[in-house]
């Protein structure tokens, strides 16, 4: 009896071993490797996936003004994942300029049949297929992505940062974002946040730049990065921009022109003193080669690539091409800003402010916290949150 019951153990723990190796190995760098799509049972566990959305309205605490729109609330989907009685979260936030909505999300994930699958640990499987679902989606595909990650994590009882061999220790301190407002609010904000952070992000791009950096220079000496949002226009008065912004203490740039103006920011980035990186001109895995001799680095965010899967292949690569990482973030709720927080310890710049640019009792959840001006993730397994009580 005694006998039967250890065989019993050992196998028990020789399958958690195997489903825990086979996830992990999913998360290879190249995807022309993703396994093919064989529906084959896990030996492990067994059930049926439940996919569940919801639509979720994130109230700001300030009017969010960038170089090209202003709004005071923020769209959102949550999303469930159900599984031999656990429960993975996830998140979709819709940004203006990729073209989605809580309509379109909704619409794409009615169209997610989770239940062709037989276990939540044949990841690679069930996001490419989520990704061949349609074109673009990006938002809708990361609300997948997330909660198959945290529910995985959490039948495996482990963060996702554990799981990549990550070290909480070496996440860079968060920028917290001031946008473009009247000098008296900037001056506000800047206040308001100075003693929780070690460097703010200031949004430029319009021809009051130099008045937001003196502003906030009126008040504190802090480290700054900035964000243009492609507003300048022309290459040579970007480069000279910059160059009066690395004597006001700037330590970054961010997007100074269009997207489409490659050969421009390649110039921009040889002439330039302070690093460069790209944001709206990147959001996939393919995108980001023919980046490298125009930008420094890249902004990855998980509502621009489908999510942790493809994140974590885009750290690798953009190392591999020895450009820098930098993981930012939309307005979030504290779902999707704890996954994304799970790869902080890869990156050289973080910008994880998202659910700190929302009202407390619009964040839905509790994870990732801010400490010393660094946005930590908590040992809980998945993406580590806690659900909030209604």
């Amino acid at each position: 009896m005694e006998q039967t019951k250890t065989m019993k153990q050992n196998r028990r723990n020789f399958l958690k071993t195997a489903a825990f190796a086979a996830a992990a190995g999913s998360l290879s760098l190249d995807s022309s490797h993703a396994a093919p799509f064989t529906l084959m049972r896990s030996a492990a566990l067994d059930g049926k996936m439940k996919l569940t959305f919801e639509p979720v309205d994130l109230q700001l605490r300030y009017t969010f003004t960038v170089s090209t729109y202003s709004r005071t609330m923020t769209p959102t989907v949550r999303t469930k994942i159900k599984y031999d009685g656990m429960t993975g979260y996830g998140e979709a936030s819709m940004p203006q300029y990729l073209g989605e909505s809580q309509a379109s999300v909704c619409a794409f994930l009615k169209r997610v049949e989770l239940d062709r699958f037989r276990s939540p640990f044949e990841m690679e499987d069930i996001l490419t297929y989520v990704d061949r679902l349609g074109e673009n989606n990006t938002a809708a595909k990361a609300a997948v992505d997330i909660a198959l990650h945290d529910l995985v994590g959490k039948l495996m009882g482990q963060p996702w940062y554990k799981i990549w061999g990550l070290n909480p220790d070496h996440i860079p301190p968060t920028t917290y974002t001031i946008g473009i407002d009247q000098p008296e609010v900037v001056r506000k904000k800047t206040k308001e946040y100075l003693d929780k952070f070690r460097i703010l992000k200031v949004k430029l791009g319009t021809e009051h730049d130099k008045t937001m950096i003196e502003t906030i220079r009126e008040v504190t000496d802090i480290p700054l990065a900035v964000d243009a949002n492609q507003g300048w226009t022309d290459k040579h008065q970007a480069l000279d921009m910059i160059l009066w912004l690395k004597e006001k203490g700037i330590v970054m740039v961010e997007q100074p022109m269009s997207k489409k103006k490659l050969d421009d920011h390649a110039w921009i980035t040889e002439h330039s003193p302070l690093p460069v990186f790209a944001d709206e001109a990147v959001q996939r895995l393919t995108d980001i080669p023919r980046l490298k001799d125009a930008y420094s680095g890249i902004n990855i965010k998980l509502m621009k690539c489908t999510g942790l899967r493809e994140a974590w292949k885009m750290v690798n690569l953009t190392r591999s091409l020895n450009m820098r990482v930098m993981i930012g973030c939309m307005t979030e709720s504290s779902c999707a800003i704890s996954a994304a927080t799970q790869l902080a310890p890869a990156v050289d710049f973080c910008d994880l402010d998202g659910n700190l640019l929302i009202q407390p009792e619009s964040d839905w959840c509790r994870g990732a916290t801010l400490q010393d001006g660094i946005m930590k993730p908590t040992d809980k397994p998945g993406i580590g949150i806690d659900v909030r009580k209604k």
